[in-house]
């Protein structure tokens, strides 16, 4: 008896730590308010925790995704020199298909752009526009 009393013990032990284990690879960005004008504000508060200050997708929560994040300032390179802005804007609209993100929604654009209704559409269209311009500006040639 106190032989199986030990082993369910343990069991529920080794359940607990995978767990915890489990919740202390997730990290957690903290969304600041930005001005829907300033892309450069946006990338640095949305996208650089994972796609890194340089763009190059090298972010401190990167670690923490299933995949590397994509490098942003090659995307003009990949796309035979032209900056593909449609692509980005319907990433920024739609999110992406990525599996690092999860799900299709950008792990910060989806909380922040899909609760914006069609009465404050401007500011989601202003603000994808003004991100996807600075994101172009970041290109490597």
């Amino acid at each position: 008896m106190l032989k199986k009393l030990s082993l369910i013990t343990l069991a529920a032990g080794v359940i607990l730590a995978v767990g915890y284990a489990d919740q202390a690879k997730r990290t957690v960005i903290q969304v600041d308010r930005t001005s829907p004008a300033d892309g450069k504000q946006m990338y640095t508060s949305y996208c650089a925790p994972c796609h890194g200050m340089d763009g190059r997708g090298n972010g401190p929560a990167a670690q923490a995704l299933k995949t590397q994040p994509v490098d942003l300032t090659a995307l003009a390179r990949n796309n035979h020199g032209k900056y593909p802005d449609t692509h980005v804007n319907s990433v920024l609209h739609f999110g992406s298909e990525i599996p690092s993100h999860g799900n299709s929604q950008m792990p910060i654009w989806g909380p922040i752009l899909g609760k914006m209704t069609t009465t404050n559409s401007m500011d989601k269209d202003l603000r994808i526009a003004n991100l996807s311009r600075y994101l172009e500006h970041m290109q490597v040639k």
